[in-house]
């Protein structure tokens, strides 16, 4: 029998709003916490349920921080602006409402550490929720942007990361295959703990493929690919505009993205300039009808760039996998998202930058209506003995015990 938990006044900054974290913050206040989830406004990906509903506990609070203004990703210089800003934000938010144990995750690293600095202030225990390795990422970037000044400052960004990894009181980390990435950066792992990611299971229960959202797109009659999610620069949008061409003589398929991003973005000028009926471009929808969403399609569908790293993995492939359908995943053969794949036995994996492949498998899928629904009730499977949001919280209240403890 587990040891009862200290009510605990917990922090929870996930920059980017995704779905599971909200549901790991629900989770703690029902449990007694007093928890306030705080998320970055002008973040244009997909969220969680942002708004409390009349079921939540009374110790669960939603703090969305805003810098005022639109977020450039393109400009170098204006993005470093606006997550110095943001840092000095959050950090100012998150010590105001006093914490015990702040944990943060998915937050460009100036920013991060304005945060730390502020959870130092407030007394509080600081969690690093490692959800890819920021500073391997931003020096590919800057190299091939700034060629010339680009090594010194991933340089910079790998020190910083590594500083704000020592500083910490607690690491989490989403697998085993991170601790050698950070020996790499000198960090011991002794206060780390590998929580892996998961799906909003509770939130994405199954649904019938003919629902309401499908119907009022008039998608209930058609065979659908459905991405959902941003398509930004580590995503590549030809590879569903070639799922389109392959695809256009039979009336029957619609390919449905339902994104934001820059490639979303060109994907949608595209398909508009050359009259490309089968490709059908939704904005991102709300988390109340994401479950309908996701039930809507025949193959799911998931993309990471051959530069994406091992590291990143997408949330919406755990959360393809609460739906119960079959994935059709294209993205670098090393990236985690493969071997998560792979374990679950629940769709294609082909490598990034393999078009052909890529359509000769949705196309096998296709035709292959019993291996799809062998597939869908492999990932949906998969997804139940996995995500248990309250196996997953037990891991979350020991490692925050410790941190305050360390602190």
């Amino acid at each position: 029998m587990q040891r009862p938990i200290r009510s605990q006044r917990i922090a929870v900054h996930d920059y980017c709003g995704h779905p599971f974290q909200f549901e790991l913050s629900r989770e703690l206040a029902r449990r007694g916490h007093d928890v306030r989830h705080f998320f970055f406004a002008e973040d244009a990906g997909p969220k969680g349920a942002t708004q409390r509903s009349p079921d939540d506990p009374d110790s669960f609070s939603v703090e969305p921080i805003s810098i005022g203004r639109a977020y450039s990703k393109s400009n170098l210089i204006q993005r470093r602006q606006a997550d110095l800003l943001y840092g000095r934000l959050a950090g100012a938010k998150i010590e105001s409402f006093s914490p015990d144990v702040t944990i943060s995750g998915n937050t460009p690293l100036e920013a991060q550490a304005s945060i730390l600095r502020s959870a130092r202030r407030a007394d509080s225990a600081f969690v690093f929720w490692m959800q890819d390795f920021y500073s391997l990422a931003a020096a590919h970037i800057l190299r091939r942007k700034v060629p010339v000044l680009g090594h010194m400052v991933g340089a910079y960004y790998k020190h910083l990361e590594a500083s704000l990894l020592r500083r910490s009181d607690g690491i989490v980390l989403i697998s085993d295959d991170f601790k050698q990435a950070l020996h790499s950066l000198s960090v011991a792992d002794d206060k780390s703990e590998v929580i892996p990611n998961w799906g909003a299971l509770d939130q994405l229960p199954m649904r019938s493929r003919n629902n309401r959202w499908a119907r009022e797109h008039g998608l209930e009659d058609k065979f659908v690919f459905l991405y959902s999610g941003t398509l930004a620069l580590k995503h590549n949008p030809d590879l569903l505009w070639a799922l389109a061409k392959s695809f256009e003589h039979d009336p029957d398929v619609a390919i449905v993205v339902v994104g934001a991003g820059v490639s979303y973005d060109a994907l949608k000028a595209r398909a508009k300039a050359e009259g490309q009926s089968n490709l059908v471009l939704l904005p991102l929808q709300p988390m109340e009808v994401f479950a309908d969403v996701l039930a809507s399609a025949d193959i799911l569908v998931a993309l990471l760039e051959s530069d994406a790293g091992p590291f990143s993995v997408p949330s919406k492939v755990l959360n393809y996998l609460c739906a119960g359908r079959p994935i059709l995943l294209s993205a670098p053969t090393d990236n985690l998202s493969v071997k998560v794949l792979g374990r679950a036995a629940a769709g294609e994996c082909v490598p990034a930058g393999h078009r052909d492949a890529f359509v000769a498998a949705a196309q096998c899928l296709r035709d292959a209506p019993e291996k799809r629904v062998k597939l869908g009730e492999a990932a949906r499977a998969y997804a139940e003995g996995s995500f248990d949001i309250s196996a997953i919280a037990d891991r979350f209240e020991s490692l925050f015990e410790s941190a305050v403890a360390r602190a």
